[in-house]
């Protein structure tokens, strides 16, 4: 099940933003400083059709959709967690599942009451690509996808980019292995790292080679989301860039000798959207092209 308006519209990139960037933000950043209603309303004013956050009302009232950053820590608790989202008004949720020290018996159950939750609610629920969960390798996250193809992902490559240092071997090999994770992609989170570090300036020279790869990524994640979605349907695209607290943005050592995150997150995430709108013109000439 993917997000959805309701419409016979085609298929559609929504550019939203992951409000994790707000989380710490530096004042020296341009992005919004002060109260979450002045925040939000320059989230709509940049252009963003959305945000992931746990305010549905504020963002309904700025005229946002909303999704939620879940978790799941047992099957057990996953209905009534969906339920309460559904009822506080949220269209879908990205989750963490579990903690990645799951055996198969275990991840089976969870993803049963994934998709019991999802059709006995009608709600999207999508399991984020995440160290630490039940999707931390590629090998695990492939075969789950093949036992339950009904599953629907949030694709954040950065931890497996990083996580699972993808570069290192053959990354055409890798790429057509998990083709079954592309082809089941209806959420995205939008960050850029390198082997070594997961959040990394798009404008650091290391990073190119990235960038790259991470292209090739978002823009097959996309076709196969354009190949599966039916009308009305809509790809939450969210820049997730997080705080230097949480071991995310790097920092380095100003004028002043104090540590500072090294870019504007605020920045970087229009730019990382930037790259998402090209890489759906990509998917969208892709689709279009015979097969």
């Amino acid at each position: 099940m993917y997000c959805t308006n309701g419409s016979t519209a085609a298929p559609r990139l929504r550019c939203d933003l992951n409000l994790g960037v707000f989380w710490d933000l530096p004042t020296w950043s341009s992005g919004p400083h002060g109260d979450d209603e002045s925040r939000f309303r320059a989230v709509a004013a940049a252009g963003y059709a959305g945000v992931q956050c746990d305010k549905p009302a504020l963002a309904r009232a700025n005229h946002l959709g909303c999704t939620f950053p879940g978790r799941f820590d047992s099957p057990a608790e996953i209905d009534g967690k969906v339920a309460l989202w559904r009822s506080h008004g949220y269209e879908a949720a990205s989750v963490h599942v579990g903690t990645g020290l799951e055996d198969d018996q275990l991840l089976d159950a969870y993803a049963v009451a994934i998709l019991a939750a999802v059709h006995r609610h009608q709600f999207p629920l999508f399991v984020e690509t995440h160290r630490a969960t039940i999707t931390q390798d590629l090998w695990r996250t492939v075969q789950l996808a093949k036992r339950h193809s009904d599953l629907r992902f949030n694709a954040d490559f950065s931890h497996w980019y990083t996580g699972l240092e993808m570069l290192y071997g053959d990354m055409d090999a890798k790429l057509a292995f998990i083709e079954p994770i592309l082809s089941r992609v209806g959420f995205m989170h939008g960050r850029i790292g390198t082997s070594g570090c997961i959040q990394v300036r798009l404008d650091d020279p290391r990073v190119a080679a990235a960038i790259v790869t991470y292209r090739e990524l978002w823009t097959r994640s996309m076709l196969g989301f354009l190949r599966a979605a039916g009308p009305g349907a809509f790809l939450p695209f969210n820049p997730e860039l997080l705080p230097a607290c949480i071991n995310y943005a790097r920092e380095i050592i100003g004028p002043d000798g104090q540590p500072r995150e090294e870019c504007d997150r605020w920045e970087e995430s229009l730019r990382l959207t930037a790259i998402a709108r090209e890489c759906w013109a990509d998917a969208l000439q892709r689709h279009a092209a015979p097969r």
